[in-house]
């Protein structure tokens, strides 16, 4: 392998020999600690993005890497035409953690994501009795939940989806945090087998719904005999304050579902922080009478369930556990919030921040279509802190669950001299 000894010369690489899917800031980054990043020439940054959520134990967990090697020493792949040691214990950890009856394993969130979709029209078919073929799902406008051709057929965003036709049928959108439009659709729809969620709008600038909409969501779910999909991909394993998004504001630190916020959803998908960014891991939950349906030879993959990533899955979840990281991201997304709802006052730069525990975003006063939101990140990056745009003026911010009040109190400091010092290049 090639020794990489500059920024630049890694940059030229990837955009000599890598496909122009991302876009991403000029850093090189080789090394990950804790809330920290280091780029090849060593220069130190704050990570406020944690890959989208995927290292919400902090980059390199040493508890998660020394699961990583113990496993990796063992066995890493059987597939499952074997049982093995690990993937049974691993289904019992994760079930009782989440409170569901079964798990089906897979590795990438878009996986669990079509996994999801595959469950819930196999149970339509064989428990709703919709007619063949004609099982629909409802999704919400602006979504993000992955990238696969099925996927981005009910995608509004036109990058995600141009060109990529012909698209799957069987999808039926409706405006985000609309409960309204969710009963029209529900109504006289037989054919409506679920609704697929995001609790909260990640990708989409982190749109946080009203109080009761997933509570309420599910009654109308509930009514009509239609499963309630809960897309926690980005959202769940503590991100957002509480175990899960679903658990509103509820301060549960695991399963909840005597609390009076918790709404359960039929079908639970994680992904991302499920192995803490050191393995793709990801799962779909559901009760005995809807995974049930699924049987052998339907739905599978080579790496699902591999001892692997069974391993880190339950190090990962247990770090969640142990080190009261929901608790934690609850506490700091407050401050982190009061934080730039002061900023607010000080310049006209920003206009609005909404989010929930630490899954947080700040709204840009220019049009989506500037370069200011890029910008400023260039700025916050040469400043030593990491974040991205999302809809062109929109910065979200993710710190790993790990940092204390004192790193969130400097990287505050560090977004608020950036804006405030931030000057638009000359046209």
């Amino acid at each position: 392998m090639k020794d990489i000894k500059t920024s630049q010369e890694a940059i030229q690489l990837e955009n000599k020999f890598g496909a122009h899917n991302y876009h991403p800031l000029p850093v090189v980054l080789s090394k990950g600690e804790g809330v920290y990043l280091w780029d090849v020439e060593g220069k130190r940054y704050y990570d406020f993005l944690s890959a989208y959520s995927a290292v919400n134990q902090g980059h390199c967990h040493p508890k998660i890497k020394d699961a990583l090697i113990e496993q990796a020493n063992n066995l890493t792949l059987t597939s499952r035409a074997f049982f093995n040691d690990i993937l049974g214990p691993y289904e019992e950890y994760i079930t009782s953690y989440f409170g569901f009856d079964k798990v089906l394993p897979m590795n990438t969130g878009a996986e669990a994501v079509e996994t999801a979709i595959k469950i819930a029209r196999k149970w339509g078919y064989d428990k709703k009795e919709v007619a063949p073929h004609q099982a629909k799902i409802i999704v919400a406008s602006e979504n993000f939940h992955g990238r696969t051709t099925t996927i981005v057929s009910f995608s509004t965003d036109d990058d995600a989806r141009n060109n990529f036709g012909p698209y799957t049928p069987g999808f039926i959108q409706i405006p985000y945090n609309d409960l309204t439009a969710l009963n029209a659709a529900l109504v006289n729809n037989p054919d409506v087998v679920g609704f697929l969620i995001e609790p909260i709008q990640g990708e989409a600038g982190v749109i946080t719904p009203d109080k009761d909409y997933i509570k309420e969501a599910k009654k109308l779910c509930e009514t009509h005999n239609v499963l309630l999909m809960a897309d926690e991909i980005q959202t769940g394993i503590a991100r957002t304050g509480s175990l899960l998004a679903v658990c509103g504001d509820c301060t549960c630190t695991g399963h909840c579902e005597k609390q009076e916020s918790y709404v359960a959803p039929d079908i639970l998908i994680l992904g991302k922080a499920l192995s803490g960014g050191f393995f793709p891991v990801s799962a779909v939950l559901a009760n005995n009478p809807i995974m049930e349906v699924i049987h052998p030879g339907q739905h599978g993959s080579t790496f699902g369930g591999n001892p692997l990533g069974a391993r880190v899955a339950i190090a990962a979840l247990e770090v969640v556990k142990d080190e009261k990281l929901a608790q934690n991201a609850r506490r700091l997304g407050t401050l982190f919030r009061e934080r730039m709802e002061n900023l607010i006052k000080k310049t006209d730069l920003v206009s609005l921040v909404r989010g929930r525990g630490l899954l947080n975003a700040i709204v840009i006063n220019d049009k989506p279509e500037s370069t200011t939101a890029w910008d400023i990140c260039v700025g916050l990056k040469e400043n030593g802190l990491l974040a991205k745009p999302t809809h062109g003026n929109i910065i979200r911010f993710a710190p790993p669950l790990v940092m204390t009040e004192e790193e969130l109190h400097d990287c505050c400091d560090i977004i608020e001299h950036t804006i405030l010092n931030f000057e638009k290049p000359a046209n």
